[in-house]
């Protein structure tokens, strides 16, 4: 009985080393009340980990770590931001930390570097987003081409969002759509500007009726009354990931990996949901106002290919919209 009891004993003890502890570094886009939630509930499984977090949207995250890489002085020991692509630069550039151990068994791997530099947490797509007093209902990208649509559709840029990027190397790099889509919208007079915010601002006070927008916002707002709604198209959605991954330079690794694990674990999952974002996690239930995940079609994008041509894709753009 003795000795059961030391080895009890002694287990626990290995239990409460093995948690992690110190402070840890987040540098993330989420929004700020997500960002908070997001560190609280990280704490109550980890108490021993005070985290300290700076958040702004991706660009400006970018930019003040490119900063600090640049003084040598990098001070986060783990990203959450929105996009694949920024994380393949980093990792092109050696930023990223291995963490070939994580647990991502079930989810889909074509959401993960196969590497384990970074991991994708959510499913943020883009879809169309459409004022409810609009007319014409629309159902498919091509409906956005009709006469009813002209000068009454919104787009975010991608010359200043992440989320825009790549709903246009995704849109544009579809054998249906191509770069011809989006020259129909400009003949739509669409206007292209700002980010997500904008366009919801636009579409749900009327001053548009149509646009591309993420679908959290729509439908978060809807649910609340607002008179907007949002339509997964059968051709498929472009989306962001929010992946998370540890810098090369992190500080205190053992607590970094633990907020990966936590990001990944069902309980993370979880707390996405509940946040509103539709989970990466396929056993994970989609939050109120979704459809079930198999009725949603992610369209294909390779994150690698969209950093490679990013520059010729923005010019292209900026040609064919004058931005």
């Amino acid at each position: 009985m003795r000795i059961a009891l030391v080895a009890a004993a002694t287990l626990l003890a290995g239990s409460a080393l093995a948690q992690p502890s110190g402070n840890l570094v987040l540098y993330t886009s989420q929004p700020n009340e997500d960002a908070q939630a997001t560190v609280d509930a990280f704490r109550a499984a980890h108490p021993g980990v005070e985290v300290e977090f700076f958040r702004d949207g991706t660009t400006k995250v970018m930019a003040k770590l490119e900063s600090e890489f640049a003084a040598g002085a990098p001070q986060p020991d783990v990203l959450l931001i929105a996009d694949t692509v920024t994380m393949e630069a980093l990792e092109a550039d050696g930023r990223l930390m291995a963490y070939k151990e994580a647990e991502t068994s079930a989810y889909d791997p074509e959401l993960m570097d196969e590497e384990g530099h970074y991991f994708s947490t959510k499913l943020i797509t883009t879809g169309i987003v459409y004022n409810t007093g609009a007319e014409m209902v629309p159902t498919t990208y091509e409906d956005l081409l009709k006469p009813e649509a002209e000068g009454k559709i919104m787009i975010p840029s991608p010359l200043t969002s992440g989320a825009a990027t790549i709903t246009m190397a995704t849109l544009t790099g579809d054998a249906e759509l191509g770069w011809e889509y989006y020259e129909g919208l400009a003949e739509q007079d669409t206007l292209a500007d700002g980010g997500n915010g904008g366009v919801y601002k636009a579409v749900a006070g009327g001053e548009k009726l149509y646009g591309f927008l993420v679908d959290f916002l729509a439908i978060r707002n809807r649910e609340d009354g607002a008179p907007v709604d949002f339509v997964f198209p059968p051709e498929g959605v472009s989306y962001v990931t929010e992946p998370v991954a540890i810098l090369s330079t992190a500080q205190n690794v053992e607590a970094a990996k633990a907020f990966v694990d936590f990001l990944l674990s069902p309980q993370g999952q979880e707390l996405a949901a509940a946040q509103g974002y539709l989970p990466a996690h396929p056993d994970v239930a989609a939050p109120a106002g979704f459809p079930p995940r198999s009725e949603i079609k992610l369209m294909d994008f390779d994150p690698q290919q969209a950093l490679r041509d990013d520059g010729e894709m923005k010019m292209r753009f900026q040609e064919i919209f004058g931005g």
